[in-house]
């Protein structure tokens, strides 16, 4: 309950609206006259303006021109819930409630006004600017952040010399830029040209070895060699022909060397055999390892190509062309020629093989061998050089391939020779031989030593592989150097045949490189000759020694 007590003769006020912060707005209520005045102007309706149920109420006053005017007094007050008294009725009601009277604190009463319409907060405020009144209050401040003219000039500045260092930075990584891309183009000129000057063989101290063509330019140092035989065997009118498929891994040269038949090989036992009869009695891997000690580099698989496989092969590879020598008689008397003599012959499989195994009558084995060679070196050049489309060329032939040389080694070993065939960086070499079937100087320095590596690729120069001893008679009886066979054999060394020369009187344990001379020191104990006889000199290029047998060689007891 309200304990106030009613003042009926406190000034009363009434709630004309809000301000712009909310805030409830009152101005005194006037007593209104009930008196009716005929030259009274009508009063334009108040317009409340905030009001939530508020009613609009005609006031009526009673003009008087020369009565002084009553000021209309209007409060704010801060916001708060108004207090509840008995409403009360001053003037003519028209069906609305009036708000309950609310008796403001007591405040010095400003200056009379003259009588009109309700003080809005904007009249307010306008009137104290037009007095040089100002009202500050907290609520009414709005911070906002003027521009500073100084801290601009500034920006400005820092953003016009950060925009010229980035300028000097940016024209300095051009330049930079520039010179990397000048110097880069110079060397890859330089080391195109010199590349090109290799490659053609014309730089000076490299020379292309003999019979080479592109790619075939020899590189000093050690050179990695992967290397097959190949048998071809007639099913028909029988015999074999061999060939030794090089792929020079360092100076990207391919070669086909031819062996004859009447190579002499060494047997299991140390025992002097021709290649002929090797291949037929000793079987691949016999054949393969005596290969090996002879020509001293490593044979990595041998690979059996029966004439029907090799015909099946260049049907494959959809036919070869080459240079043909001879005109190879069909199978009609009297008919035209099967294959004819002349340049860029198409042959086909039944053709090829009637070709590679054609020999004239009175010819030499080799004219037979380089037909051998020619159609190999057409197969190359049209088998592909993908190793998984050459593995499967093989895989097609449906052949029984050595255990040395699965299909995928034989697929991938034939792209690499196919890769060089291609762009002509391949040749056929035929291995000289002497009438008696050993080598000769020429065939050790040309083919065993250029095209095959002789002692660096392989055989007795391996670690852990017997030490390959070449041995040439030169007693005049062949029985000492079976001697010699005999107890290097028994020793553990690779006997290599060096054929006979003439007689000397004196025995010689020869070694070409300084690591062999502790190796020609054992060799000349095995043999039971004297240390002066071990001597540095010129060796066999297929040998790590080599020892000549004089008349005063007399076999070890």
């Amino acid at each position: 309950m309200n304990d106030r007590q009613y003042d009926p003769y406190a000034p009363q006020v009434q709630l004309v609206g809000y301000d712009e912060y909310g805030r409830p707005v009152y101005q005194q209520v006037q007593p209104q006259q009930q008196a009716y005045d005929p030259y009274a102007q009508p009063q334009e309706p108040q317009q409340q303006g905030y009001g939530y149920d508020q009613a609009y109420v005609p006031q009526q006053s009673t003009y008087d021109p020369y009565a002084q005017q009553q000021p209309q007094q209007t409060q704010q007050f801060p916001q708060q819930q108004p207090e509840q008294f008995p409403q009360q009725d001053y003037g003519h009601g028209y069906g609305t409630a009036q708000q309950p009277a609310v008796q403001a604190p007591p405040t010095p009463e400003p200056a009379p006004k003259p009588q009109g319409s309700p003080v809005l907060p904007q009249q307010r405020r306008d009137e104290h600017a037009e007095s040089g009144e100002r009202d500050y209050r907290t609520e009414q401040f709005s911070f906002i952040e003027e521009p500073d003219e100084d801290s601009e000039d500034v920006i400005d500045w820092l953003k016009f010399t950060e925009s010229r260092s980035e300028r000097r930075e940016e024209a300095k990584r051009r330049g930079r830029n520039r010179v990397v891309a000048l110097v880069v183009a110079l060397a890859l000129v330089a080391v195109g040209g010199i590349g090109y000057l290799w490659f053609a063989g014309k730089l000076p101290g490299l020379s292309s070895s003999s019979g080479s063509k592109k790619g075939g330019a020899t590189t000093a140092g050690p050179q990695k060699r992967d290397v097959i035989v190949v048998h071809l065997h007639n099913t028909k009118a029988g015999g074999t022909s061999t060939a030794l498929l090089v792929n020079n891994v360092t100076t990207k040269q391919g070669t086909t060397v031819l062996l004859p038949n009447s190579l002499a090989v060494s047997n299991d036992d140390g025992s002097r055999t021709t290649l002929g009869k090797s291949v037929d009695a000793d079987g691949s891997q016999g054949t393969r390892d005596s290969l090996s000690t002879l020509l001293g580099t490593k044979i990595t698989g041998t690979w059996r190509l029966d004439t029907p496989y090799l015909e099946n092969l260049v049907d494959l590879v959809g036919n070869i062309d080459i240079t043909t020598d001879a005109d190879v008689p069909g199978a009609k008397e009297g008919g035209d020629p099967l294959v004819k003599k002349g340049d860029d012959q198409t042959l086909t499989g039944q053709m090829a093989v009637a070709y590679a195994t054609y020999r004239g009558p009175g010819e030499a084995e080799a004219k037979q061998l380089q037909r051998f060679g020619a159609v190999m070196y057409g197969v190359m050049r049209k088998i592909s050089d993908d190793p998984k489309a050459a593995t499967v060329t093989v895989q097609t032939l449906a052949q029984i391939l050595d255990p040395s040389l699965p299909e995928s080694d034989l697929g991938a070993s034939l792209a690499k020779l196919a890769e060089h065939a291609k762009i002509g960086a391949y040749k056929t070499a035929v291995l000289p031989v002497q009438p008696d079937g050993t080598l000769s100087q020429q065939a050790s320095d040309s083919v065993v030593k250029d095209v095959l590596g002789g002692r660096l690729g392989g055989g007795g120069s391996d670690q852990g592989s017997a030490v390959r001893v070449g041995v040439k008679n030169a007693s005049g009886n062949p029985k000492s150097a079976e001697a010699a066979r005999i107890a290097l054999v028994n020793g553990g060394y690779a006997f290599v045949d060096a054929g006979n020369s003439g007689t000397e009187a004196t025995s010689q344990v020869l070694y070409a490189d300084e690591k062999n001379k502790a190796k020609a020191v054992e060799v000349a104990k095995t043999l039971g000759l004297p240390d002066g006889a071990v001597k540095q000199g010129k060796a066999a290029a297929n040998a790590d020694v080599s020892v000549v047998i004089g008349k005063d060689y007399k076999a070890p007891q």
